[in-house]
């Protein structure tokens, strides 16, 4: 296969980085792009020097796969039909606005042996990588996520929780392989009229207990995680992209140079019990998230693989999110 000719369609915030990332990379022709708003779709084509498609129907024959970055409330009805026409493709998060239409993408995407990948960015944040490359045996029994922005009028179609908490309800699904026993949540809405502030506690059936909180009404961002499990705490932070482990090793192992990693910074004594905390903050090159996920769709395209972030994937972190929302939204109701 040689370049693989793509589009995108939906060219604000997220898609104009899209379109401008793809014309960047030398295993991509950038066929153009549309957007519904014709003159956004002119700038952004204007300024990579591409095509500006007046419709979407004129833009899909010229395409092999596509970036689809269009709000929510359009996300099902667009895949659907670029799906149809036999194309690949990478939609941003949330996959639809219900279960039900995911289900149906996913079919429609498995019947004619498509790629249909779904932009939890996070998945590629370098600390994630770096975390699933010191094949650490995770099993988590705790996790603490905080995930805090400024209010921004983007994303405020949909609540807090489809807009910033399923990024962590994605990376916790990964993470614990378990079914969910029980969901927790309570939300507030201050600013918009969805959830602006929402927190929500799942309790999965092998134990482990997720805490998560998503707010877009502070004042200062924070992307942080914390994993505990036996002998281990992880500590990520995914805005300044950092990964922090405490091991409680055996204080004997400390003696022999081949049991103990040459990236420990630090050491904490635990004499009673005859173990030792060792402190590692391993090496995470800042790489850009959305290059490398875009080669990785690139990739299942090209060699025709299991998109890291499958539609699958995306769906259960959907079912998750719209159970917490159901949540919160009765939680909102008491407060009336």
């Amino acid at each position: 296969m040689g370049r693989i000719k793509v589009g995108v369609i939906g060219v604000g915030y997220l898609g104009s980085h899209h379109a401008r990332i793809y014309s960047q990379l030398q295993e991509v022709e950038l066929a153009g792009v549309y957007d519904i708003n014709q003159e956004k779709s002119r700038k952004v084509a204007g300024d990579l020097s591409v095509k500006s498609y007046d419709s979407l129907e004129s833009l899909l024959p010229e395409v092999k796969a596509v970036s689809i970055a269009v709000p929510t409330s359009a996300h099902f009805q667009v895949t659907r039909g670029v799906l149809q026409r036999k194309i690949d493709c990478l939609i941003e998060k949330p996959i639809t606005q219900t279960v039900s239409q995911a289900l149906e993408l996913i079919k429609l995407a498995e019947k004619q042996n498509l790629i249909l990948q779904v932009g939890h960015i996070e998945r590629f944040n370098p600390a994630v990588l770096v975390l699933k490359d010191l094949e650490i045996n995770l099993e988590p029994k705790f996790i603490e996520t905080h995930r805090l922005v400024a209010f921004t009028e983007r994303g405020t179609d949909v609540a807090v929780i489809l807009d910033l908490m399923i990024h962590d309800i994605d990376l916790i699904l990964a993470w614990v392989k378990s079914d969910i026993e029980d969901i927790q949540a309570a939300g507030i809405s201050v600013i918009s009229e969805a959830d602006d502030i929402a927190n929500a506690r799942i309790t999965f059936k092998n134990g482990c207990v997720a805490n998560i909180t998503a707010s877009r009404i502070s004042p200062k961002p924070m992307r942080k995680l914390r994993i505990f499990q036996k002998d281990l705490y992880l500590s990520l932070d995914l805005l300044d992209r950092s990964l922090e482990v405490y091991k409680l090793i055996p204080t004997t192992a400390l003696n022999n140079p081949g049991l103990v990693e040459k990236n420990i910074v630090g050491k904490i004594p635990v004499e009673k019990i005859g173990k030792t905390v060792v402190y590692e903050k391993p090496k995470v090159e800042n790489q850009d998230m959305l290059t490398l996920e875009l080669k990785s769709f690139l990739d299942s395209v090209k060699n025709r693989t299991q998109p890291l972030v499958s539609g699958k994937e995306a769906k259960k972190a959907l079912e998750v999110a719209l159970e917490i929302e159901k949540k919160t939204q009765a939680h909102r109701k008491k407060l009336l």
